[in-house]
């Protein structure tokens, strides 16, 4: 029996407990919460018909208290244990109250950190922490350990802690909104970069930030903490960092880390650099999948033997809606990137070919500055599709990059995701690649941007 599991359970059991958040992550809470006899109450701010009613139903069976609705969280008084779903920020006031009057506040995901008997592996970034999650899973995976994936992807994990042994290890993909205010930290941390995001929900890009070193904060002389020194944020977390730091870098030949070295990543050790890939070997297209290869190696690499990784890399196709090649229709080649919710990742995308592109793009606003892109896309673009709020933004920092490099590409504005994908079949011709890359959040038209880059594969699916 895991110890630190079995006194949590003893504690909660009676315990007045808020679970904030009917979604996913916290629905293995609920029946473990009644398994224990904790008095369970629920909030949610969606109104009773916007909740999936396998969710609500599952709820009234446990016969727990519940408060719906963008008031509920008036309600959240006088509870020992709060579990806050990621979305409900935990600078909200009534959260800040209740740990002002003695409540423990936390989530479903630090509370694996903290009881988890075997390694747990994090990773964060701005860009790039799905694709290094996976591989780093897919190589602990083939080298034959037991393992468990999670965070936001996988599935949740705090109700698999009773299985777990001193021997697993638990690989969590962490966003700012799990981070934030979290005092432990995982074993081995990855932070792939750092650049403005999720601006919309942060109070600031330094609060945003903030979430992300605590990553490595509360790390020990014995974990480890990898980051990318091209990124000057993430190459100043290693002043701060308790932790032993590994570099990767695709522009700078370290002496030890993981370096891109023209054509081939390298595994650097005291000025000894070992042949690991050629890129020309590796399924994945781009700079920055490179550099998320080599995060994975530098993470594993006190785990995993060299073979094992390179196997892993040259069978590894990519995540879905990462890049992702959908069909090649009268030689034109479509990629859904729907991942691409920032200026940072559509660069990178754009930076994936070296043909012609048709770039669709657009979405909702998370109040990010669209100047950066202006001149990768008109560097790398012929014809621009933009449709959502944020189509007017990348339009007019477009517009002052043509102005500025005396140069125009074709640009225009469409209303559904249907019309950007006939206007971009009319534009690409025989050697082009049509990119549906947004540089913004789905929010405006999709519940997320898995749904907006599956519609946009059926869509081109049925050309």
């Amino acid at each position: 029996m895991n110890k630190k599991l079995e006194e949590f359970e003893i504690y909660l059991k009676e315990k007045k407990v808020a679970i904030i958040g009917l979604g996913v992550s916290n629905l293995p809470l609920l029946e473990y919460m009644n398994k224990l006899g904790a008095k369970v109450t629920v909030f949610d701010n969606r109104n009773v018909e916007q909740i999936p009613k396998e969710h609500f139903e599952k709820l009234v069976s446990y016969n727990m208290e519940y408060f719906f609705g963008k008031e509920c969280l008036s309600n959240l008084k006088n509870f020992d244990i709060i579990f806050r779903a990621p979305s409900c920020m935990p600078t909200k006031k009534e959260l800040v109250q209740a740990k002002t009057d003695g409540a423990i506040v936390t989530t479903e995901i630090e509370m694996l950190i903290e009881m988890c008997p075997g390694t747990v592996i994090g990773i964060t970034g701005s860009d790039g922490k799905t694709t290094t999650t996976t591989l780093i899973y897919e190589m602990l995976k083939e080298k034959g350990y037991n393992c468990y994936l999670g965070g936001n992807i996988g599935i949740p994990l705090f109700t698999k802690l009773n299985e777990m042994t001193e021997k697993d290890y638990v690989v969590l993909e962490l966003s700012s909104f799990q981070l934030m205010n979290m005092t432990v930290s995982p074993n081995i941390s990855v932070i792939t970069n750092i650049t403005p995001n999720h601006l919309d929900i942060h109070s600031s890009y330094e609060e945003y930030i903030d979430a992300k070193k605590n990553i490595f904060k509360y790390q020990s002389e014995n974990d480890i903490v990898v980051l990318n020194y091209d990124n000057e944020l993430t190459r100043n977390c290693a002043k701060e960092a308790n932790s032993k730091v590994i570099f990767f870098s695709s522009e700078t030949r370290l002496d030890d880390g993981v370096i891109l070295d023209e054509d081939v990543i390298k595994l650097c050790d005291d000025k000894i650099r070992r042949h690991i890939i050629n890129t020309k070997d590796i399924l994945l297209r781009g700079k920055h999948n490179y550099e998320n290869i080599a995060a994975a190696i530098a993470a594993t690499k006190s785990l995993v033997d060299i073979d094992t990784q390179i196997k892993v890399i040259k069978n590894f196709s990519g995540v879905e809606h990462r890049t992702e090649f959908i069909r090649e229709i009268d030689g034109v080649k479509w990629y859904n990137d729907s991942i691409g919710t920032s200026p940072t990742r559509t660069i990178a995308g754009l930076n994936s070919f070296d043909e012609p592109i048709v770039l669709i793009a657009g979405g909702y606003d998370k109040h990010l500055d669209y100047t950066p892109i202006a001149k990768p896309i008109l560097d790398k673009v012929k014809t621009l599709i933009l449709i959502g709020q944020t189509a007017e933004k990348i339009f007019l920092a477009v517009k002052e990059e043509e102005e500025r490099q005396g140069k125009k590409i074709d640009i225009y504005m469409c209303e559904t995701l249907e019309d950007t994908v006939k206007l971009a079949k009319k534009s690409a011709t025989n050697g082009d690649i049509v990119l549906f890359s947004p540089a913004s959040a789905s929010f405006d038209m999709f519940k997320n941007f898995a749904e907006r880059g599956n519609r946009f594969k059926e869509i081109v699916n049925n050309i």
